[in-house]
């Protein structure tokens, strides 16, 4: 069992050497904004725990174990941040409530979450109930209007007016 710590180093790690092929205390520090010998005594519970191999005053490198932990905490995020954007959220707020949902969330849900961004990202269509909950959203007003009535719709009939 890992946590939320130990999520968040092994994904800054992963993130750094995706970048530049390599991290360091220096890299870290910076990226979590925290100071080295913070960052050194935690690569050392790392290394004992089996995640990294580290070596003083030189790179980092994850384990497989290590890697495999790290590539699920950034996929959760990527699930839980385009979750968010669907909803309508700003993407600096989605971005920073997926760091700390991603720590939290059962299996299951994840899962739910999943097939649902998937979902949103094969159809064609935006579906027009989306456009209705960011209307409800925006101004507290509930559309009740169906597929067949769109022309009619406050969100929709505009919509298509404007095209």
């Amino acid at each position: 069992m890992t946590t939320e710590r130990t999520e968040d180093y092994l994904k800054v790690i992963e993130k750094i050497i995706e970048r530049k092929g390599y991290a360091q205390v220096k890299d870290v520090s910076r990226e979590l904004d925290i100071s080295s010998p913070s960052v050194t005594g935690m690569f050392k519970k790392l290394t004992k725990m089996g995640f990294i191999n580290y070596e003083k005053y030189g790179g980092v490198t994850l384990t497989p174990e290590g890697e495999k932990i790290a590539k699920c905490t950034m996929e959760k995020h990527g699930i839980i941040r385009d979750f968010l954007l669907i909803l309508g959220l700003d993407e600096n707020i989605a971005d920073h409530d997926a760091c700390k949902i991603e720590h939290v969330l059962t299996p299951d849900t994840f899962e739910v979450l999943t097939k649902f961004v998937e979902f949103m990202n094969i159809r064609e269509e935006w579906p027009y109930w989306l456009d209705h909950f960011n209307h409800y959203c925006e101004t507290g007003e509930v559309i009740n209007c169906i597929p067949t009535a769109k022309d009619d719709c406050p969100v929709h009939g505009k919509k298509k007016a404007q095209a």
